[in-house]
């Protein structure tokens, strides 16, 4: 089951990263320009944003399998339409449908996981599903550079179809009903608000998903400025880059296997206030550095990579923590915490870019105070003491 699961999510950042490299061939073939192409990545991310907000709360009424199964047809049919779009705004449309549909994979696939898992069991398969899936963004623009330079832009989409097949295979046999008739909600669409709003009036949800949000805004603060830290001020030549990205995903990765067996003997919530510390430290350094001009190539990616272990050690168990305090209505936690992360992260990437290409302060200023937001945001998954009298 986790290994369908997997390979359900992977698909999302597959269709993310594995076509930007053939950009400029679509920019001549679809007789557009760059911003034009750049429409098709923002209609795919829309659309799955918008489809973890529909799909999740739709499993807690229906059950799991029936929303993960049509999501996994229609996505596996849009992105073969993909490669067969005449123009730019079919291929819009298209996107948009495959983000949404796509979305059930990543969206029920947690839900799943908080249906049939608790407390450190949870954690591990949550460990492996997000380990797993960042592995996509390494090696997705390699694979699709391949298949660009052997074919075409068609060709990543006509790829990317095969692997939404292949998941939804995987699907139909390895992943049970995992919710049962008694659990689930009835009652339309006021019975999905009120689930909605129960899920978000749990303080402890509530600050587990911002902790695990602000823990991606980070990320993201990252990847916003990340190229011109490396080329413009560390040197960097673009292969160089290439090769610093891939060492910090592939840290990312080895850091989310570790934390995965770090569960069994300690607490997810231990693991996380560690993560917190580690990431905190590791940014306000950076910022430092950068505030007093001393970047170095060396000192940076040391600091980067423990940076990003500690993203890994808080996404993980901060979703696992924020899903187990909402079993009942898992599907719509699940969606919430994706849109979390979707907003927040969205709202962090600008932040690097606005002192220019030539200054990496604002990019490390950004992911300081996104961990201290994610620190603060733990304070509200605290109990409050009982009053006593007399």
């Amino acid at each position: 089951m986790t290994a369908a699961l997997v390979l359900l999510a992977f698909v999302m950042p597959l269709a993310t990263d594995m076509y930007l490299p053939a950009f400029p061939q679509m920019t001549g073939d679809l007789h557009t320009d760059a911003s034009g192409v750049q429409l098709t990545l923002t209609a795919f991310l829309v659309g799955m944003g918008l489809g973890q907000l529909v799909l999740g709360p739709l499993s807690d009424r229906f059950g799991r399998r029936t929303p993960i199964l049509t999501g996994g047809i229609a996505c596996a049919i849009a992105t073969a339409f993909c490669a067969l779009a005449p123009s730019l705004g079919w291929l819009v449309v298209l996107r948009f449908l495959q983000g949404f549909s796509g979305a059930a994979g990543v969206v029920i696939g947690r839900a799943v996981i908080s249906d049939v898992a608790t407390g450190n069991k949870a954690a591990k398969l949550l460990g492996v599903l997000m380990t797993l899936m960042g592995i996509a963004p390494v090696i997705a623009p390699v694979v699709g550079g391949a298949v660009t330079e052997a074919g075409d832009w068609r060709g990543v989409f006509r790829v990317l179809s095969a692997t939404s097949l292949l998941a939804l295979v995987a699907a139909v046999f390895a992943i049970p009903e995992s919710l049962p008739p008694e659990r689930r909600h009835r009652g339309g669409i006021a019975a999905t608000a009120r689930a909605a709003r129960d899920v978000l009036g749990n303080r402890v949800y509530l600050g587990h998903t911002l902790c695990f949000g602000m823990a991606l805004a980070v990320l993201f603060c990252y990847l916003g400025g990340a190229s011109f830290l490396f080329q413009n001020l560390l040197g960097l030549s673009i292969g160089q880059t290439s090769a610093a990205f891939a060492s910090v995903g592939i840290v990312s990765v080895v850091a989310g296997i570790t934390v995965t067996k770090l569960v069994g003997r300690f607490k997810p919530a231990s693991l996380l206030r560690g993560g917190l510390g580690a990431m905190l430290a590791c940014s306000a350094a950076l910022c430092a550095l950068a505030l007093t001009s001393r970047l170095n190539t060396v000192v940076v990616l040391v600091l980067l990579y423990a940076a990003f272990a500690g993203i890994s050690m808080v996404s993980i168990n901060a979703a696992a923590l924020a899903l187990e305090r909402v079993p009942e209505a898992a599907g719509t936690g699940s969606a919430i915490l994706g849109t979390a992360q979707g907003l927040l992260s969205a709202v962090a990437a600008p932040l690097a870019g606005l002192g220019g290409e030539h200054t990496a302060v604002p990019m490390f200023m950004g992911m300081t105070l996104s961990a201290l937001l994610a620190l603060a945001a733990l304070r509200l998954t605290r109990t409050p003491s009982p009053v006593t009298t007399g």
